[in-house]
């Protein structure tokens, strides 16, 4: 029984969207867990100096890796670097802190500023993966923005009145898996709002 070679005579393989997914969560996930690790061995400075290092290479290895630099992934490196050369040198670790609040309310600034000039940069960040309405988009965005205000909001709460423990934590085992299931809740939303493409429309 002779097995069917798929009709563009490539082997069957994960799609490279999907490779490429998984590499930017991994390239994501590294500096996190590492400057976890290297804080629960010594301290928040070493732990400072670690995240800047590793994000750097992150960004390295995205452009050896996925051939590109994301600007999100531009936008955190340079702010991880920033905050946390003033957090070495300065002997505070009140910047490194900081830093999340500022890079989520950068977000929000941002996708706010594109929807004052007529430009929806999720649009432009996610228009391939998902068609949606003219509605859908700013509906989306507006709720990023808040997502993105709401998380500065409870950075700022946590590493002001809880440990640094707790705030170190959180930032590595809380931001992410907060994201996702925010994410993962306007699924609904982009059902809603989605437009069909030309090749599930059916025939006229």
């Amino acid at each position: 029984m002779s097995v069917e070679a798929p009709r563009d005579g490539k082997t069957a393989s994960p799609p490279a969207a999907d490779r490429k997914q998984l590499g930017k969560l991994i390239l994501d996930l590294a500096p996190l867990l590492i400057f976890f690790a290297a804080y629960m061995a010594s301290d928040i400075y070493v732990a400072t100096g670690v995240l800047m290092a590793a994000t750097v290479v992150s960004m390295i290895v995205s452009r050896l890796w996925l051939g590109h630099i994301s600007a999100m992934l531009m936008l955190t490196t340079a702010l991880v670097v920033g905050f946390g050369a003033l957090t070495l040198w300065l002997n505070d670790p009140r910047f490194i802190k900081m830093k999340p609040t500022m890079v989520n309310l950068l977000f929000a600034g941002a996708l706010g500023a594109g929807l004052m000039t007529g430009r929806n940069f999720l649009e432009l960040l996610l228009g391939q993966a998902f068609q949606l309405t003219e509605e859908g988009w700013r509906k989306l965005t507006y709720r990023w923005i808040g997502f993105f205000l709401a998380l500065a909001v409870l950075n700022e709460i946590i590493w002001r009145n809880f440990s640094e423990g707790t705030w170190a934590s959180f930032k590595v085992f809380g931001i992410l898996p907060i994201t996702i299931v925010f994410a993962m809740l306007q699924v609904g939303l982009i059902q809603r709002y989605g437009l069909e493409s030309p090749k599930d429309q059916p025939p006229r």
